[in-house]
C-alpha cells in the first residue's frame, strides 16, 4: 500500500516538475515518508522538513542532506537541527506534501491539531498535495475560515486534482 503511494507520487507530473520538496519526517502511525525522501536525494532533489515553533505555533522548513541532521523533540517528532541545517523560503519549496488524518473529496483536511500547517499554507504559493488511503477519505468535513485544502489527493489508486 504504501510503496503504490509512493510510487503515485514520484512517477506524477507534480513531482517531476517540482526541484524542491516540503515533506515530513513521519512518525510510526502515519505514511512512512523515507522511501519520499530518499527518491528525491537520489534524483537530487531539494528536500526540506519542517521545524515547530510552538511558541508562534509555526513551521520553518529547512532543507535535510543527512538523518544525522535530526533531532528527537516534543511529542518524539524528529524534526531539524536548525544550526545544522539551511533555512528554505517559503517560495522556495515547489511540492509541499500536507499530513493529515482525515481527508474530503475538496482537499480538506483533519490535521494533528495546532493550525501549524494552515498558518503556513495562508501565502504558501505552490503545489500542495497529501497522501492518504482511500479509508481517510470521506465527502465532507467541518471547516472554519482558516482552513486551507490541498489541490491534489494521492491515494492507492492515482492521484486526483482539486
Amino acid at each position: 500500500m504504501e510503496e503504490q503511494l509512493t510510487a503515485n507520487l514520484v512517477h506524477s507530473t507534480l513531482w517531476e516538475e517540482a526541484d524542491s520538496v516540503g515533506i515530513t519526517i513521519a512518525k510510526g502511525f502515519e505514511w512512512d515518508t523515507i522511501p519520499v525522501i530518499e527518491t528525491a536525494w537520489k534524483q537530487n532533489k531539494i528536500v526540506c522538513v519542517p521545524k515547530c515553533f510552538p511558541q508562534d505555533r509555526k513551521l520553518t522548513f529547512y532543507q535535510l542532506k543527512s538523518y544525522d541532521q535530526l533531532e528527537v523533540v516534543f511529542n518524539n517528532l524528529l524534526e531539524p537541527k536548525p544550526d545544522e541545517t539551511r533555512e528554505v523560503a517559503k517560495a522556495a519549496i515547489d511540492l509541499l506534501i500536507v499530513p493529515g488524518l482525515l481527508f474530503d473529496k475538496n482537499g480538506y483536511r483533519v490535521g494533528f491539531g495546532g493550525g501549524y500547517y494552515d498558518r503556513f499554507l495562508m501565502d504558501y504559493p505552490n503545489e500542495t498535495a497529501s497522501l492518504l488511503h482511500k479509508s481517510q477519505l470521506t465527502e465532507t468535513i467541518p471547516t472554519e475560515e482558516f482552513d486551507l485544502p490541498v489541490k491534489h489527493l494521492i491515494t492507492q489508486d492515482g492521484i486526483d486534482k482539486l
